[in-house]
């Protein structure tokens, strides 16, 4: 998954799959949010604790910012992005540890990882921290692309990446949006679980 030159650029199929199951679980985030299940610092030390692993730089930015005006420490959000998660409370450790699990596998944790998660937090709260999980795992694969065209411009062009690959991500941002809206509305009438680890 690693290459020497850096984390491996999310495909547009990979892409499509992070933005379905965001979009099919991001309902359990709100309500996790709404039910204070999850404070705003919980959700950023999740959010951090991805993006760092995805090493999306714009995330990075915009997650310390959100993370400053949550309350967490600026030597905190320092350690988050250098993959140290020790200054995490203990009771959200196991959720910022397996938000790292879950965007080292690329979406694809071990089923004895999440039947921890639901132990530790039971449904409700660990169907919230999934959720908060797959949405930065989406905005990461939208925000490597996007800063790879930026920094492409500005002469600091991402090896792993290329132009026609910048384009193409931006472009599916907008086709993805309407088919993958489909493909939840049908199933959610079809009862498809939201989660299957």
């Amino acid at each position: 998954m690693r290459t020497d030159k850096g984390r491996q650029l999310y495909s547009i199929p990979e892409t499509y799959r992070l933005f379905y199951k965001g979009l099919r679980t991001i309902r359990y985030m709100s309500a996790s949010r709404k039910n204070n299940e999850l404070s705003l610092e919980f959700m950023e030390r999740i959010m951090l604790a991805v993006t760092q692993v995805n090493a999306c730089a714009l995330c990075s930015y915009a997650h310390s910012k959100m993370a400053l005006e949550a309350g967490m420490s600026s030597e905190e959000i320092q350690n988050m992005l250098a993959g140290n998660i020790g200054d995490s409370p203990t009771d959200e450790l196991a959720a910022v540890m397996f938000a790292q699990h879950y965007a080292d596998t690329r979406g694809t944790p071990s089923k004895d990882s999440w039947e921890r998660i639901l132990i530790v937090y039971g449904p409700s709260k660990a169907k919230g921290i999934l959720g908060a999980i797959r949405i930065i795992m989406l905005a990461n694969s939208y925000g490597i692309s996007g800063g790879s065209f930026i920094n492409r411009f500005k002469g600091k062009a991402d090896q792993r990446s290329n132009l026609l690959y910048e384009i193409s991500m931006l472009i599916t941002s907008l086709i993805f949006v309407p088919i993958v809206l489909i493909h939840v509305l049908f199933a959610s009438l079809f009862r498809i679980p939201a989660i299957r680890i």
